[in-house]
């Protein structure tokens, strides 16, 4: 097992990371920006290093500095969290070349799987349905008008790197392509550092469902069950919950089986998860893309399945065998996570600020991930999450109504923020039904009031 890990991320990630490492035994490092000094992650690391300026092109994507900063401290594993270089193969290179663990795939898998073109391409082989598309990066306007002319309109322009529904453009007409192409490959290589693009064609009435995968370095892997997404605005989740009110047992062992063959396929180790467009009229599912690394949303699955999944990761990283098998998992229950970012409401346009007042809430089965504390001062610099709030109930009702009564405790003062959103969402009768799609924000919540009926 690892003595000391550098974590390069911030945030509730961070934190998250740390906690686990905690309860290992192994000792932590903090980086941090300027804009961070006083964040919750580095008053709970054990040590801390300033790797630069606020915004994350100099500093949390500054590869350089955060690897020197594991040499300094004696730093044995790198966990790179979500979003920034997590799904950077070059990053997971250069770790390895200064003999330091990556944890999570090698930059072979990250390429094979983490880059979304030639993922879809090895799904292919393995006999996966995958959305009609380009088989590899779109790299100018020319190709992209060749791609469309042969599949219509509308389609994704979406960053092989992406996530979070960074560098993702939907594009309904011709006149609309190239600059949504170029302004995808603009996002892509600011918020990734790599601007590759591809596209693929957009199926307008489907739910998102993604299966949670683990490997270990041994050929060992499985399925931890699946996690409906559906619940998303401009393609950035809203709401998760697990197992997906949608998905029979069958759909779920086809879908899971499918997202390990693949994991298998590409020699991956550690925690990722497999994406797919779900047709709940037919029970046909689409590939849409792998995310090789820890999901903002692996909590739902901690939830429903009992696994660690962080420290799994981590144990798997150290050399260790999966804990688990595939016969000893069982899905237990329900749970839901809903994000909570500091965002106007109806504009969603980000409110940092200082957190004047912070109430959070509690009770049986209610779990909090976040890094705030009163008096934080949220930067203007990163992303808007600010807080996940994740519940579990013995069935789907009674998670929706645990969920409505944390939300209801929740009280943040100081910033604006998305929780009268999702008091919408759990009243919302749509939602409650368990019937909806990826349009559901569109067609059954914008332009209402109160519960959003």
């Amino acid at each position: 097992m690892f003595k000391k890990i550098l974590i390069a991320n911030r945030g509730e990630i961070a934190v998250r990371i740390i906690r686990a490492c905690k309860e290992l035994g192994i000792e932590t490092v903090a980086v941090y920006s300027d804009a961070d000094e006083d964040a919750l992650h580095v008053r709970l690391a054990d040590e801390k290093v300033n790797i630069g300026p606020a915004p994350a092109t100099k500093s949390y994507l500054n590869m350089m500095n955060i690897i020197n900063a594991a040499i300094v401290t004696g730093s044995e594993g790198v966990h790179p969290g979500y979003g920034f270089l997590a799904e950077n193969a070059r990053f997971s290179k250069l770790c390895k070349a200064n003999d330091i663990k990556f944890i999570g795939p090698s930059a072979e898998s990250i390429n094979s799987m983490g880059d979304k073109a030639s993922a879809k391409k090895a799904m292919i082989s393995g006999g996966v349905p995958v959305t009609p598309g380009s088989d590899g990066i779109i790299n100018n306007y020319k190709e992209a008008k060749a791609l469309t002319d042969k599949i219509g309109f509308p389609v994704l322009c979406k960053a092989t790197a992406g996530g979070g529904g960074k560098g993702m453009r939907l594009v309904k007409s011709e006149n609309e392509l190239e600059s949504a192409l170029r302004s995808c490959q603009t996002e892509a290589q600011a918020a990734f550092g790599n601007p590759d693009v591809y596209i693929e064609k957009f199926i307008e009435v489907s739910r998102h469902v993604e299966i949670q995968i683990m490997a270990d370095q041994y050929g060992n892997a499985i399925y931890l069950g699946e996690r409906d997404c559906s619940i998303q605005r401009r393609h950035q989740k809203l709401v998760e919950e697990g197992p997906s009110p949608a998905i029979s047992p069958e759909v779920r062992k086809k879908m899971g089986e499918a997202a390990v063959r693949a994991a298998l396929a590409a020699k991956y180790e550690g925690a990722g998860t497999v994406e797919f467009l779900f047709d709940d009229k037919s029970d046909e599912f689409y590939f849409m893309e792998m995310n090789t690394r820890v999901q903002v949303e692996h909590c739902v699955s901690e939830m429903i399945t009992s696994i660690d999944i962080v420290k799994d990761g981590i144990r798997v990283a150290a050399g260790e065998k999966l804990k688990h098998k595939q016969e000893d998992i069982k899905i237990n229950g329900h749970a839901i996570e809903c994000r909570v970012n500091a965002e106007d409401p109806e504009t969603y346009i980000p409110s940092p600020g200082t957190i004047e007042k912070l109430i959070l809430p509690g009770g049986p089965f209610v779990r909090i991930d976040t890094a705030m504390y009163e008096g934080y001062e949220i930067p203007p610099f990163y992303d808007s999450l600010i807080a996940k709030l994740i519940v579990w109930g013995e069935d789907r009702d009674e998670a929706i109504s645990r969920m409505k009564r944390a939300l209801n405790e929740f009280v943040i003062e100081g910033v604006s923020t998305t929780i009268p959103f999702h008091l919408k969402v759990m009243n919302n009768e749509v939602f409650k039904s368990g019937v909806f799609h990826t349009d559901f924000i569109e067609k059954h919540l914008l332009n209402t009031k109160g519960g959003g009926e």
